[in-house]
């Protein structure tokens, strides 16, 4: 019997994190399924099997990567700084096999459609997603005309996005912030999804003080709010780390570098008794990267890249000295939690088989999403369908 269309991989002697360091372990892949781990399976009585030696290299998750503007974003110096829509190879070479995607500032020239129509696509080129409703300003723009419609019915829609203490939101009123959270709550329970509410963080001196409001008005649970971008301001961070402390979890950015970069920031968190369950990494990559003077005068623009994800790891292991195995989790484990995807973000048998090859300076070496291997000596061997 032809085993060989059930995408039968065998990976021999992984050096194998689930992000949990597990030894050297084999690894077997079904259908884009994680079928079986043990020290030692034979390959021979499996027919059609493709076996991969890996000799020792390292075997981890696959990134789930949160907040992406997989259409673009930016906009602020006007339509020629439109970033552009992201590319499938620039995804799975920074390792990110899961993306959710979202809108940011411009939520006037960029639709939720579209963003639907990009997220269907790049599950369609062969790596996961999912979006975020609405944009930074309230009330939100949907795509059934209300929140709770979005994440009840669409399936690829999980929550909701605004912006809170920036001078670019449309300053909501907390009546408005608490109606959208619980709005996201309840679709998330119709539509059995994590039913989020993130936040984009400005510089504000308000800092976290909105979703305190929330919480002080409304009854939706705090694990179900995020603050990204929380490393980009001392006094933002300071409070983020109470809020991580208080139960919520907390989004760190690995495209800002002042004034706390990525690694630091976590390892401060630690270090601050924040556990390293409520902490997340994303890149908010192709969005853009606007810099204002102190009267709110935009002086610079730049975009986001996904290196800073590995960067970042790399870091943290290298420099930091932190345990790869606690590494991983705001990259891996931690962001399947919060999103509640329980098929991602661990390498356990019935997950899918998204894989990434390190080698032991924490340079990527080769991707796998769902099986199907998208990356070979660092370079994406699968491309988008326009690339």
């Amino acid at each position: 019997m032809d085993f060989s269309e059930y995408g039968l991989t065998l990976f021999k002697q992984a050096q194998l994190y689930a992000p949990e360091n597990l030894g050297r372990q084999d690894l077997l892949v079904a259908g884009g399924k994680i079928v079986a781990i043990a020290p030692h399976i034979e390959a021979t009585v499996i027919p059609g099997c493709e076996v991969i030696d890996l000799n020792g290299a390292i075997l981890c998750p696959g990134f789930i990567d949160q907040h992406v503007h997989l259409i673009g974003g930016g906009g602020e110096a006007g339509p020629h700084t439109r970033t552009p829509e992201v590319r499938l190879s620039r995804l799975v070479e920074a390792g990110v096999t899961s993306v959710v995607g979202l809108l940011g500032t411009d939520g006037i020239t960029r639709h939720p459609e579209s963003l639907l129509a990009k997220t269907r696509a790049l599950e369609a080129e062969g790596i996961s997603a999912w979006m975020l409703t609405g944009a930074y300003s309230l009330p939100s723009p949907t795509i059934t005309g209300s929140v709770d419609r979005d994440v009840a019915l669409i399936d690829k829609v999980i929550g909701v996005k605004c912006a809170i203490s920036d001078h670019r939101s449309s300053a909501p009123a907390i009546e408005q912030l608490a109606q959208m959270a619980a709005q996201a709550r309840v679709g998330g329970l119709l539509g059995a999804k994590a039913g989020i509410s993130v936040f984009h963080m400005g510089n504000s001196p308000r800092e976290l003080e909105p979703l305190r409001e929330i919480l002080r008005h409304a009854d939706v649970p705090i694990g179900k709010l995020l603050p990204t971008h929380v490393n980009r301001a001392e006094p933002l961070f300071i409070a983020a780390l109470q809020f991580a402390r208080d139960g919520g979890f907390i989004d760190i950015t690995s495209s800002i570098e002042a004034p706390i970069d990525p690694a630091t920031a976590i390892m401060r968190a630690l270090q601050a008794d924040v556990p390293l369950a409520q902490i997340t990494l994303s890149s908010d990559g192709n969005g853009s990267q606007p810099k204002f003077d102190d009267r709110g005068n935009l002086t610079g623009i730049g975009v986001a890249g996904f290196e800073s994800l590995l960067e970042t790891l790399r870091k943290l292991v290298v420099q930091h000295k932190l345990p790869l195995e606690q590494a991983l989790s705001p990259l891996t484990r931690n962001v399947a939690t919060f999103l509640d995807l329980p098929q991602k973000g661990r390498l356990a048998p019935g997950g899918d088989a998204d894989l990434l090859m390190l080698d032991d300076q924490m340079q990527l070496r080769a991707v796998w999403a769902k099986g199907k291997q998208m990356v070979r000596d660092g370079k994406a061997c699968v491309r988008g369908t326009f690339e």
